[in-house]
Order: C-alpha cells, then structure tokens, then sequence
C-alpha cells in the first residue's frame, strides 16, 4: 500500500491565500451592496433580465481575484500559521453575508 502522507513539509502560503481571498471576496460582496443600497455607489446591470445583481457580484469577484493574486504572489513560498487566516477570513465571511440581508439595509 502507497503511503499518501507527505514527509516533507512543503508551505502552505497558496492555501491561505484562498482562503483569506475568500473572505475578502465575501466582504467586498457585503460592502459593495451596503453602498449600492445606500446610493453610494451604482453597479450597473450587465444582464437586463438579472438586474444590478449582476454588476455587484462582477465587482465583488474582481475584489477576490485581485486579493487573491496579490496574497498568492506573496505568500506562495511561505509557511502562514493557520490559526491567525481562519478566524480572520471566519468574521469576513460572515460581514459579508450579514452585508447583503435586507433587513441591514433598512438600518441605512
């Protein structure tokens, strides 16, 4: 039986560049639709029948393939201790999740 464990350590920075990308993505969702709903910004309609729904997640996922380049290039050859990227990209996703229910927009 092949032995599916690795004996050397090899880092870790790639997988924890997605995972705080992840949350970064998830809170740039949450913000985007706060300001959206405030009347701060207006993403605009790529698809008529989908409405700004569609301008919002598009802006939401260039903020997380930007995050996740950047931390990738980064901390691709480094060892990222995961107990300080989990809590971290935790609280993000759930900002970003608390950010797009509309009862937090009728608080603005």
């Amino acid at each position: 039986m092949a032995d599916t464990m690795r004996t050397e350590d090899s880092p870790n920075g790639s997988a924890m560049a997605s995972i705080l990308a992840a949350g970064i993505g998830a809170m740039a969702m949450g913000l985007i639709v706060i300001l959206n709903e405030a009347g701060v910004i207006a993403a605009p309609a790529l698809y008529g029948p989908a409405g700004g729904v569609t301008g919002r997640t598009t802006f939401a996922t260039v903020a997380w393939l930007i995050a996740w380049g950047v931390l990738h290039t980064r901390w691709k050859n480094r060892d990222i201790a995961p107990r300080h990227i989990y809590p971290v990209s935790l609280v993000l996703i759930v900002l970003g999740i608390i950010g797009t229910l509309p009862p937090i927009w009728g608080l603005l």
